[in-house]
């Protein structure tokens, strides 16, 4: 059989991309292996949001040229946003390439790598959009009890420093009877978790019916038998709603987590950002969700060093992240997009200062993830055992419904099962716990 090593890179919608690939693949007689040395078809499936993100990838593509060299019929390819956005020009900086595929056209894959296999030519297709969604695509899912299940593709926000409209197109949502036929059919197969995607799922349905339509289709979803756990991200504070909240309040089968990127607590760099909301708006949502969800957990995305951004705006960013005391935050240094409108904007303040401001704000939030955790030791929670730690092999890890990472002793026969669990040692970005009979 012919073999394939997938390495992905960014976000969900990229795993589910990846997940995608391999059941194409796999329908077409390939078969996975773990070490890209030992694979005929060697694909990377990458992501451009940040500068580091383009240069983790094209880093490790390079180091492919001496496989490429030493092994001239093995074929590498590479997809997802990176490929999107600079499309033929990755040949002339990495020849060694042999297919480029972009994500509108992920169902094309199988046909490039052959087209290239038998021209021994590059094969490149980087469509601008497409009307089929990826999501209809035979999956090999990484975990039986797991699924993505994408709601919409693209988006309409058109922030000013994200490339996401550029390389991943307009808004489009599927229907709510096929997703609801979906995750049927998944619940059928055994999966008893799913993840709802979106760049912003809370404008679902606009397209089609003029208005969002996301807390009809959450209702819809949480009524499948044997889904256990629901989740989605990524959520936008100018469309999240009330009434989502209180479904989720309502229903146990919806996780009791909200992703709510927050990028800036400065009205003025939020504007210039073109988030559409205000920092007091922002609170005014952290405090209706945790009022209203007590066991929920409020993760976020920061940016600091904006262009224009000053002091004055990032102490208004660090006074927010003080007052919400997030459970997790995903914090970054901004970085010019090619294409965005902030990649023109004027930006004199210093490397030094943006680093100082990331390092603070860091310490902050850290130190406030370490006091969320360490007001649940004693406490005992129903934790989803998902597998072994990749640090410590002895050791199991897992997740509670509000996905905070929980690290538990045990027994291998816990994997894929949910086990009650007494937290006893906190750190910011997870939990040790132990095992309750």
């Amino acid at each position: 059989m012919k073999s394939y090593a997938l390495k992905t890179f960014g976000c969900q919608m990229n795993k589910d991309d990846s997940e995608r690939i391999a059941g194409l693949l796999a329908a077409d007689g390939y078969l996975e292996v773990p070490e890209l040395a030992d694979a005929d078809v060697i694909i990377f499936n990458t992501c451009c949001v940040r500068q580091t993100a383009d240069d983790r990838a094209y880093g490790q593509l390079s180091a492919l040229k001496q496989l490429k060299a030493d092994r001239p019929e093995l074929l590498i390819a590479i997809g997802g946003c990176l490929a999107q956005k600079d499309g033929e020009a990755i040949l002339k900086t990495h020849p060694h390439v042999d297919v480029i595929f972009g994500t509108h056209n992920v169902a094309h894959l199988p046909a490039l790598l052959a087209k290239a296999a038998l021209s021994g030519a590059p094969a490149c297709e980087v469509l601008e959009g497409t009307t089929e969604f990826a999501g209809d695509l035979p999956a090999e899912r990484r975990h039986d009890w797991h699924a993505w299940l994408p709601i919409t593709v693209g988006c309409d926000n058109f922030c000013s420093y994200c490339i996401v409209p550029q390389v991943r197109g307009r808004e489009k949502s599927r229907t709510i009877d096929d997703l609801e036929n979906a995750a049927r059919a998944l619940a059928a197969e055994g999966v008893e978790e799913i993840t709802l995607l979106g760049q912003n799922v809370n404008s679902y349905g606009r397209d089609l019916f003029g208005k969002p339509a996301f807390t009809e289709l959450l209702a819809r979803i949480s009524n499948v038998a044997g889904l256990k756990r629901i989740r989605f991200t990524t959520s936008h504070p100018k469309d999240l709603m009330a009434e989502t909240i209180d479904l989720m309040a309502a229903r146990d089968n919806l996780c009791p987590h909200i992703h709510l990127p927050l990028q800036a607590g400065s009205d003025r760099v939020l504007a210039m950002m073109r988030r559409r909301y205000t920092a007091a708006h922002y609170l005014g949502l952290a405090r209706m969700i945790r009022e209203r969800l007590p066991d929920v957990a409020i993760t976020t995305d920061i940016m600091v060093g904006f262009p224009g951004e000053t002091a004055e705006d990032f102490e208004q960013t660090l006074s927010v992240v003080e007052e919400v005391r997030f459970d997790l935050a995903y914090t970054f240094i901004y970085s010019p997009r090619p294409g965005t409108a902030a990649a023109d904007y004027d930006d004199p303040v210093p490397k030094e200062e943006k680093s100082r401001w990331f390092s603070r704000l860091t310490e902050v939030q850290n130190q406030a993830s370490l006091e969320r955790h360490q007001e649940l030791i004693g406490e005992r929670f129903d934790v989803f055992v998902e597998g072994h730690s990749k640090k410590e092999r002895n050791r199991l890890v897992g997740r509670t419904a509000s996905n905070r990472l929980v690290h538990l002793d045990g027994p291998d026969e816990q994997i894929g099962r949910t086990v009650p669990v007494v937290f006893t040692e906190a750190f910011s970005w997870f939990l040790i716990g132990k095992g309750q009979q």
